[in-house]
């Protein structure tokens, strides 16, 4: 078991993971009418005529919730147990756990659900608090090492013929002004970049092609001086994939990322099975091959290595890649790939898989009799026996606990082993080895209840509270069930949720989520619908998803087609959203390798998949989509599920009851009076 105790900071993590620390200002005097005890009480904070409200004059309100959420947490730090609550829109829970974090005197890691999520903190919350409540409060924000700049690779490029175009010439040259003037080196401050910059991949300092503590540029480096200062830090704030990232790395013994800590708050912890699953399991593609070829070139040119025979070993590398990944079926998709299946795949193709494999191991050979060995290059060698290492990994393994699959995406093949069930990794790994995790979200109680997410997570032991809600659900959300509405395979399907969104739209005046569960099922309703209303339609695809959400917020009577990434994650207050319309009960697909071996499992283990697994995962997908519509006490607006089965199956009443307790109607002269009732 980690020691709580901060008995001294460890030492920094190592310089080659994703890391990145900026570190909070700090030392602005509290503007707080009369001072902060010592050591408050959640309720001198949060509670009538408490801190909260006496420094946030006429824009702060008591929440009886948010003073529960403050005092659980603030327990769970002093008396050291886990505890796992979920807590509404509206809450205020960001507050709810930072005060009782700060109030703990240790040092405590913040895990958000995004790199958006972890700005919002850092920008707004941290501020407040550093103001008002904690003026000597050092915070850091941590990222992946991708995020930012390399100065070495800076300075290399800027003496070689390595830019394309006058485009990227121009760019490479407000780069360079502004490295001379950032803190951070973070590229979230150049507006101007592409997300997609192929310019910028060959700038940021990933840990692929860093040198560490031999690189020239060590000391002026962004992630080495932001990471030293993250020792002295009382709180690190990063994502999901940052912390399961280090949390696999310990697992490893490959080091870490983060400093030393001794409890964890996770927010948006619904999330935290699927990303836990991609960072405990294994994964290459062909983007991988081409980075390694395109960074060995560059390497070898940088330093005036590249002889005929290196860059025809990274050509090889190139063209046998290619070949490889070609002979994967062309359609799109995500598909099984058992052993079984791997056996068959190599018995047809297993001169391309031998061609790829020697074609690593001929560039790490030609690396190792180089008469030079910098530390670059070694790095680059490192890097392909690695892959060579996956590859074997993916097709020779036969692990009980990973399920096998393939996908091929847009331009991309992507072969994975991933966990079945991380339960037993995150109860070894996590909450065995700290004893402080907090858990909150919006959705992680199905019927009212936590089992659901404590066992897919492994926490056996914890203090759990559902917390009320601070929303006036039956008065400000109308929930819409059609009646007459066809099974959802029935082939009269479409045509009739056609005619319901037109509908709803038309009584809406447009301002609406259209959300789907397939991208299928949203192009075919986005067509049928498009010419039969005159609002104006965004379609997801079309423009990056900020862009669409920008466009959404600040179009009068827009509406937009979406799936997946708009189910969560996504504030629009007010009236410009006032109707959430959702196609079917979110079941994942059945036939995803992942989800079917989970089946499998439970299946193998004698328990019902369908009632313990399949039913609470689409219950809380189904609680994210809608909780989309209502953002503030004032938000009011119509959720419309146009799926028959929660009217007709059994089930469907478990969804029923999991949900806030909205009004419930199948009369859409209901719908138009309700959102009648809302106009001014």
């Amino acid at each position: 078991m980690r020691s709580t105790e901060e008995t001294g900071r460890s030492s920094l993590a190592r310089d080659e993971e994703e890391v990145f620390v900026a570190e909070a200002a700090s030392g602005v005097a509290s503007a707080a009418s009369d001072p902060i005890p010592e050591k408050p009480s959640m309720r001198d904070v949060f509670g009538p005529g408490g801190f909260l409200e006496r420094c946030m004059i006429g824009g702060y309100e008591h929440r009886r919730a948010q003073l529960e959420m403050a005092e659980m947490v603030h327990d769970a730090f002093e008396t050291h147990h886990h505890a796992i609550l979920e807590a509404g829109t509206g809450t205020g829970k960001t507050l709810g756990y930072l005060v009782p974090a700060i109030c703990s005197g240790r040092r405590v890691v913040i895990s958000t659900a995004t790199k958006s999520l972890q700005e919002q903190l850092f920008q707004k919350d941290i501020p407040f608090l550093q103001k008002h409540f904690a003026p000597n409060l050092k915070v850091a924000v941590m990222k992946g090492r991708s995020n930012f700049l390399c100065v070495e690779k800076m300075n290399h490029m800027a003496d070689q013929a390595l830019l394309k175009g006058m485009d990227e010439l121009d760019a490479f040259q407000q780069i360079k002004q502004w490295a001379k003037l950032t803190e951070t080196g973070d590229r979230a401050e150049l507006t101007f970049l592409p997300d997609d910059s192929e310019l910028w991949s060959r700038l940021d300092a990933r840990r692929d092609t860093c040198m560490g503590q031999k690189c020239p540029s060590f000391n002026p480096c962004f992630v080495t001086g932001m990471h030293q200062r993250a020792k002295d830090a009382d709180l690190i704030i990063v994502n999901h994939h940052l912390f399961f990232a280090d949390l696999a790395l310990k697992q490893d013994d490959f080091g870490s990322i983060l400093p030393e800590y001794s409890a964890v708050v996770f927010d948006e912890a619904h999330e935290m099975e699927d990303v836990a699953s991609d960072y405990f399991g294994r994964q290459i593609s062909n983007f991988r091959f081409d980075e390694l070829a395109r960074d060995a070139d560059q390497t070898l040119r940088l330093l005036h290595l590249g002889t005929p025979g290196l860059l025809r070993k990274t050509q090889r590398i190139r063209e046998r890649s290619r070949a490889f990944f070609d002979t994967f079926p062309p359609r799109d998709g995500r598909y099984p790939f058992s052993r079984a299946e791997r056996e068959a795949f190599l018995e047809q193709n297993r001169e391309a898989y031998d061609d790829l494999a020697s074609a690593l191991k001929g560039f790490e050979t030609e690396c190792a009799a180089m008469t030079q060995k910098p530390e670059e290059v070694l790095r680059i060698a490192r890097r392909s026996f690695e892959i060579r290492q996956e590859l074997s990994f993916l097709f020779e393994s036969n692990e009980k606990n990973f399920v096998y699959w393939y996908e091929r995406r847009n331009k991309g093949v992507f072969l994975a082993a991933t966990p079945i069930d991380v339960s037993q990794i995150l109860r070894e790994r996590l909450f065995e080895q700290f004893d402080t995790v907090v858990l909150t979200s919006a959705t992680l109680t199905v019927e009212g209840r936590f089992e659901f997410i404590r066992s897919r997570l492994g926490l056996d032991h914890a203090k759990e509270r559902a917390l009320p809600p601070e929303f006036d659900y039956p008065e400000q959300a109308l929930l819409y069930l059609p009646a007459g509405m066809p099974d959802v395979r029935n082939p009269g399907y479409a045509a009739k949720a056609a005619d319901e969104i037109v509908n709803l739209l038309e009584t809406s005046q447009g301002r609406a989520f259209c959300l789907f569960t397939s991208y299928s099922q949203m192009n075919e309703l986005f067509e049928r619908v498009r010419t039969r209303v005159p609002f104006p339609l965004l379609l997801q695809g079309t423009s990056p998803r900020s862009v669409l959400l920008e466009r959404f917020k600040n179009t009068p009577g827009a509406v937009l087609f979406a799936t997946a990434s708009f189910w969560q994650g996504v504030d629009v207050p007010g009236e410009q959203l006032s109707c959430v319309i959702v196609d079917r009960l979110p079941f994942a697909v059945p036939s995803d390798p992942i989800v079917a071996a989970r089946v499998r499992a439970l299946q193998e283990d004698g328990r019902n998949p369908f009632a313990e697994f399949q039913v609470p995962e689409a219950v809380l997908a189904l609680k994210q989509g809608f909780g989309r519509l209502i953002r503030t006490k004032t938000d009011r607006g119509v959720l419309a599920l146009l799926d028959s089965r929660i009217q007709r199956m059994a089930y469907g009443k478990i969804f029923i009851e999991s949900l806030p307790r909205y009004r419930v109607t199948q009369n859409l002269a209901e719908v138009s009076r309700f959102l009648a009732g809302k106009k001014k």
